[in-house]
């Protein structure tokens, strides 16, 4: 599996239309996008939201990041649509569920890719989370790409030793997984001490009255995308319950193994 499917999950600073977004609003339409592809399993509906997504990379100037994440998920998402066959169900169903998939990796690595952590803490903050957890969420959006570069310098290093990733039967590949967890695990949990005794030199939390340098404010624009997000929520719920959709049916299924 490659680390590149964290590389959705930088954040880079631009000046577009989706980067100057509120993060409150573009969360509201990240999260209808999630509620939708949880309400259809229909592979037309599901192919549908995920390419409805582009014109939206497009203008976060973040199409080759968003691919290089999209590349990095394609393991996980042929891991989904076999488990599922296996299992049981139906060629089309599998292909659903694998959309989805790749649906909900984009619409998050969107998020991440045009939301600057420091906004997103603004954004909790004035929603009233406690400040602590405030801190925790945006300090692991931090780490998260922070990781993904300490895994692929401990991957080069095992394979540079002779480690083979890629060779064997699933089990095997998973194994061989092993001597890249360890020494990540390990390094993690050296940077949260270090953290944690930068937070206590600074005397963190001794004082529970903060006020931010910075406030945010919704724009008409911001308002403009909630309204639509919440409009095109209920079509989606109405749609769900009542519509006839158009679907595809591709009858093939394996056997379950058990």
């Amino acid at each position: 599996m490659s680390m590149r499917i964290f590389e959705g999950f930088k954040f880079t600073k631009l000046q577009t239309p989706i980067h100057l977004m509120d993060p409150r609003a573009k969360f509201i339409m990240i999260m209808v996008v999630f509620v939708i592809s949880l309400l259809f399993t229909n592979v037309l509906i599901l192919t549908i939201i995920f390419l409805a997504q582009l014109p939206l990379i497009w203008l976060g100037r973040s199409m080759r990041r968003w691919g290089g994440s999209m590349k990095g998920g394609f393991f996980l998402a042929g891991l989904i649509f076999f488990m599922n066959l296996v299992t049981g169900s139906t060629f089309t169903y599998s292909l659903a569920m694998t959309i989805r998939f790749l649906a909900l990796l984009s619409s998050f690595s969107i998020f991440f890719m045009t939301t600057s952590p420091d906004d997103l803490g603004l954004a909790l903050e004035q929603a009233h989370v406690p400040y602590s957890l405030c801190f925790t969420f945006t300090t692991a959006v931090r780490l998260v790409p922070t990781m993904a570069v300490d895994a692929q310098t401990v991957i080069d290093a095992q394979r540079s030793r002779g480690l083979e990733l890629d060779k064997g039967n699933l089990l095997k590949r998973i194994r061989n997984y092993i001597p890249i967890l360890i020494p990540l695990i390990v390094s993690a949990i050296r940077r949260s001490v270090e953290l944690a005794e930068a937070l206590e030199s600074r005397a963190f939390g001794l004082s529970s009255k903060r006020q931010p340098l910075i406030v945010l404010e919704m724009k008409a624009s911001d308002y403009l995308v909630v309204i639509v997000s919440l409009l095109l929520l209920s079509l989606a719920g109405w749609a769900s319950l009542y519509a006839q959709l158009p679907s595809i049916e591709i009858p093939l299924q394996l056997p379950r193994l058990w």
